[in-house]
């Protein structure tokens, strides 16, 4: 499964995850749609237009593959209450590029570090996969990472209320998600949810799994 991960990653990868943001976001922009179902600009082909949500902002996440003695597993963490955005909400490791970052690879390495305490050299980056545009006004590009081992993860409790892992056969089961649907701002959003156990995995998370189970079966 792990020599899966990194063929389909390469394989289907929109670019490298040390290309540079200013090509990143040239790329996204010169783009007609998405291949992410629920992203709005994958959205934009049916409904006609965006939501007023520019100038969009650069972010990256970390979806991180968890290996322990042979078993894998996807990790997620649990968002702080007290957080202005998306609180209690499941999402990756992640955030806006800063200035200095340079790559999606380094603002996703950076802020798993900073959020989970996941040490940068420990992940083995495998790809990206394409972006997810949300309604909040951010443009997210998701960077893949294989993680061997990992040490005890230490959360940054003003942002993550906790860390998690999903096994990755869990991930993988399309018969494990659902769509929902909501009504937001006139415009009918469908999305995909991963119910697992207590925690409520949907929206731009649930996505960009839906995403790299796609990429994974279509390597195997």
């Amino acid at each position: 499964m792990r020599a899966d991960i990194l063929r389909g990653i390469a394989q289907r990868a929109p670019g490298a995850p040390d290309q540079p943001w200013e090509a990143v976001i040239a790329r996204a922009e010169r783009a007609p749609g998405a291949r992410v179902p629920g992203s709005l600009r994958h959205i934009r082909e049916a409904a006609g237009s965006l939501p007023h949500t520019e100038p969009i902002t650069p972010a990256a996440v970390l979806v991180a593959v968890i290996e322990r003695a042979g078993v894998l597993s996807v990790l997620l963490t649990r968002r702080a209450e007290r957080l202005a955005r998306h609180a209690g909400q499941v999402s990756f490791p992640g955030g806006r590029a800063d200035p200095g970052d340079g790559t999606p690879q380094r603002t996703a390495l950076r802020e798993a570090e900073e959020e989970v305490g996941l040490p940068s050299g420990r992940v083995e980056i495998a790809g990206r996969l394409d972006d997810y545009l949300v309604g909040t006004g951010y443009r997210i590009t998701p960077v893949v990472g294989l993680v061997r081992e990992p040490p005890a993860f230490a959360p940054d409790t003003r942002e993550v209320a906790e860390v998690f892992e999903v096994p990755l056969p869990f991930v993988l089961e399309p018969a494990n998600y659902r769509r929902d649907r909501l009504t937001i701002n006139g415009v009918d959003r469908r999305f995909y949810v991963l119910p697992y156990g207590a925690y409520h995995i949907w929206g731009a998370t649930a996505a960009i799994l839906v995403n790299f189970r796609d990429v994974v079966h279509a390597s195997c």
